[in-house]
């Protein structure tokens, strides 16, 4: 019998299926064998209706549409079943509530506390379900009699809140109570009005306003809603002063345990003034993803009482989170906990976090054990320090909450080589630790915003190590709608203008091209494509209008091969390799990439007209860029790089010739990396289209500054801005832009799971699957696992004297194609796990065939 092993709607896998904002849900299920399917839909009214569908990938929703709040049981075969409740749409029968219209700008501000009574003593007998809707401007936490409600953190997240402004559905069922009820949120300003930016950030961005947008509903048996009116008043909250980047300010003297109960007096209180909603432009949506959440808790590996009477902690891990501390103290006793990510001259190295000065603070009751974690701040951080802790620290008393979006992890890697597997390790949690709510840069400084260069050149890999396709789903529609406003893509997205320059820019403002076609690769859905359409031709029509329809974009702002190794400290941008020539390759690529999307969504004159420009774009480049043999402009590892995997020369002679000069620059340099983040992720990649895999072993391997290995030599657990981010005498780089948690040039994880394990994508989806495994650098044995959309693919290849054993799995709804490594031969492999064994001769650069220098390709590999 077929069993069904996963069941997920639209790009929420793993997610949530109560409140969601589709109609119609795309239906998506792993099955260990063939079809047909039966889906069986179970209203909540008791009406059935069933399905036989023949396909597992995004199934169209076969029942009637679901109206507002309308839900039912869905299940597929007799194996997975899932509840599916629709949202309330626009069917919002309230207003904002307000405890403050404006604040102070110069200084973090206190967090509220709103309430509401309402009674149930008339419906309690025949209550079904109850449901609580919410939003805010800024940032809010809710509880129903005194029980916190959802698992969500920093609700409802970072939005473009000028354009769309998303709203979470909380079951509060099992919190009601027969008679009188209180429902109370705490509410902060979060990055609706809170300080956020860098270069002294902006205050207030989206409003001067804080203010609470909730809708209770009861369903009764009958089937009837019943909207519960809620009158809202207000306190301020123990939380005396707050901000995502400062930190938390708790004084527990000040809190109430039974305020958000029936038996709080709360006639002191005031009344918080109604904002209309219409006075807003934004629009309320469901997510598409899974909220912030806590995913994991980390104990200190060490402990330390410093001099001066501070106790230093390590985590062993930096993260994105925060400290959850359990003391006992008299009252007022104040302790502050300190936060950084790494150790310089035997101090928090706190300089790098800038104006972000991550210290929370937590004000004791004095009512015995008293356990703290702030709400709504979070910090980047490996090391902590506790200052006038009470007492001795026991087991215990601090731990370390990890908080990022809830993804599911998908993709695994490991091999003989301790230092790739750490690395892939540290890029994983750099992704994990930059995935809270949108993909930002970093989360430690004064910054953490949605760079969209970062996340162009990650995009395959954070798609292969999580599902995060709910998440750069809703951050697309956000790019989409402030290129509108802007009339290009900005930088960053949500743009917040802080005196970054603000123009189009070349790799960063084509993510709005790059990302969607990634997503539709990996998954194969062609929705994402038809959504981000618009504003995919978009930007390659203003690069097109830029370029003086000549296909050549050289003027204007860049920032080329950013951060370069050899640009020095305080000029990130100052590389080596031609700025417009990036900008050029980057704008044929995006025009190839619109072409073949308009050539999938069945726009044929769409189609034409991008190739077309593409094919000038091309001809531009080769003009300006690229000699009659095959020299290229720059003469840099970035500039052959970005030609080769672009496919930019005019023969196959001339890539040759440049490949040849690549795999001479990079042994020249002594297998150390020269490239920056345009260069970077796709280096490897190029070694190996000019003849090499053993070339990119050595640049992977190779543990000198700089190098991907260089940090993970210095103790990093996740991915540095810049190679040398600590320098070797274990002193902080002393740009004013250092940070140890960004994801870019991570990238190189991908490679690992494609070339080194072997497991890559042959079309869309995974329907069909590359299994071409490169043993060499001295690798015994390595595998890849990805949980696809499809199912498990994996591989695992290990190598003993002259024999390498290869074992693949290739999921039921699969194909696949082993290619053996050396001979070429190609194997068909069908669904299931299948064994192979065939001789293995080294590659030149092996242990067993010692590396003898720098060579031309055809004598490099055997």
């Amino acid at each position: 019998m077929t069993e069904i092993t996963e069941l997920w709607l639209e790009n929420r896998r793993g997610g949530k299926t109560i409140g969601i904002g589709e109609a119609a849900p795309r239906i998506s299920f792993v099955a260990d064998g063939p079809g047909p399917f039966e889906l069986r839909f179970t209203h909540d009214d008791g009406r059935q209706e069933t399905a036989t569908v023949l396909r597992t990938q995004l199934v169209g929703w076969p029942f009637a549409p679901l109206s507002p709040r309308a839900g039912g049981l869905l299940r597929v075969g007799d194996s997975a079943e899932v509840r599916i409740e629709a949202g309330i749409g626009d069917d919002w029968g309230v207003q904002f509530v307000s405890p403050s219209l404006t604040a102070d700008r110069s200084a973090p501000r206190p967090a509220y506390l709103l309430r509401a009574l309402f009674d149930t003593t008339s419906l309690a007998a025949d209550v079904k379900h109850a449901r609580l809707y919410a939003t805010a401007h800024g940032v809010y936490q809710l509880e129903l009699n005194g029980r916190r409600i959802g698992e969500d953190i920093l609700a409802p997240g970072w939005t473009s809140y000028n354009h769309r402004l998303r709203y979470q559905t909380h079951d509060v069922t099992a919190a009601l109570q027969v008679g009188a009820n209180v429902v109370g949120a705490w509410l902060a300003d979060g990055w609706y009005r809170g300080h956020i930016g860098f270069d002294g950030g902006v205050w207030d961005i989206y409003g001067p306003d804080v203010a609470l947008l909730a809708q209770l509903e009861i369903t009764t048996v009958d089937g009837v809603h019943h909207h519960v009116p809620l009158t809202w008043t207000w306190e301020r909250s123990p939380i005396t002063a707050v901000g995502l980047y400062e930190g938390e300010t708790f004084d527990a003297r000040l809190l109430d345990p039974a305020w958000s109960t029936a038996d709080f007096d709360a006639q002191t209180w005031r009344r918080a003034e109604v904002l209309p909603r219409d006075s807003f432009e934004a629009r309320l949506e469901a997510p598409t993803a899974l909220p912030v959440q806590e995913t994991e808790i980390l104990r200190p590996i060490s402990t330390e009482r410093r001099a001066g009477g501070r106790i230093r902690l390590d985590f062993g891990q930096n993260i994105s989170g925060v400290l959850r501390i359990r003391l006992r103290a008299s009252a007022g006793h104040a302790v502050r906990l300190h936060h950084a990510e790494v150790i310089e001259d035997g101090e928090l190295g706190t300089r790098p976090l800038r104006a972000a000065t991550s210290v929370d603070t937590y004000i004791a009751a004095g009512s015995g054990d008293e356990i703290y974690s702030p709400r709504f701040t979070i910090h980047g951080f490996q090391y902590a320090e506790l200052e006038n802790w009470p007492g001795e620290l026991t087991e215990g008393d601090v731990e370390a909450v990890v908080i990022h979006t809830g993804m599911q992890q998908t993709a695994w890697f490991d091999s003989s080589h301790s230092g790739l597997n750490q690395l892939h390790s540290n890029v994983t949690w750099s992704m994990r630790d930059n995935f809270v709510d949108l993909p930002t840069d970093c989360p430690q400084r004064d910054e953490r915003v949605g760079w969209t260069g970062d996340i162009q050149v990650f995009a395959p890999t954070a798609l292969r190590l999580f599902a995060a396709h709910g998440t750069l789903t809703g951050w697309l529609r956000d790019v989409a709608l402030e290129q509108a406003e802007q009339g290009h893509v900005p930088n960053f997205v949500p743009w917040v203008d802080c005196g970054f320059p603000n123009f189009p820019t070349a790799a960063w403002g084509d993510a709005a091209v790059i990302v969607p076609w990634e997503m539709y690769l990996n998954d194969g859905d062609t929705r994402i494509l038809a959504d981000q359409y618009p504003s995919m031709r978009a930007w390659v029509d203003l690069v097109d209008d830029l370029a003086g329809r000549t296909g050549l974009w050289n003027d204007g702002f860049q920032l080329g091969d950013w951060l370069d190794p050899t640009a020095p400290p305080d000029d990130p941008g100052k590389s080596h390799t031609d700025k417009y020539l990036v900008a050029t390759a980057y704008h044929v690529r995006t025009a190839r990439i619109v072409a073949d999307t308009a050539a999938l969504l069945g726009r044929d004159e769409d189609e034409k007209h991008y190739r077309a420009l593409a094919a000038t774009a091309t001809r531009a480049f080769q003009e300006e860029f690229i000699s009659a043999s095959g020299r290229v402009v720059s003469d840099t590892p970035t500039s052959i790089a970005v030609a080769l995997i672009f496919d930019l020369f005019a023969s196959p002679e001339q890539a040759a010739h440049a490949g040849t000069r690549l795999l001479e620059l990079v042994a020249q340099g002594g297998f150390h990396i020269s490239t920056g983040f345009v260069g970077t992720p796709i280096i490897c990649d190029a070694l190996v289209r000019a003849g090499s895999m053993d070339y990119a072993y050595h640049l992977l391997q190779q543990e000198e500054l700089p190098s991907w290995l260089y940090p993970v030599s210095m103790g990093a657990t996740t991915i540095w801005e810049r190679w040398d981010s600590m320098l070797p005498d274990g002193s902080i780089n002393p740009g004013d832009m250092t940070s140890f948690n960004h994801y870019a040039l991570g990238a190189v994880a991908d490679f690992l799971h494609r070339a080194v394990a072997g497991l890559a994508s042959e079309a869309p989806g995974w329907a069909r699957i590359r299994f071409e495994p490169r043993p060499g650098g001295g690798l015994e044995h390595a595998g890849a696992r990805y949980d696809s959309v499809r199912g498990t693919a994996a591989i695992r290849w290990a190598r003993a004297g002259g024999a390498l054993d290869i074992t693949v799995e290739v999921p039921a709804a699969s194909t696949g194609v082993l290619v053996l490594p050396g001979t070429g031969e190609e194997i068909e492999v069908g669904p299931g796990t299948h064994t192979f064994q065939t001789t293995f001769r080294p590659a030149a650069g092996d242990p067993d065939a010692p590396f003898l220098g720098w060579r031309r390709p055809d004598a490099v590999e055997a």
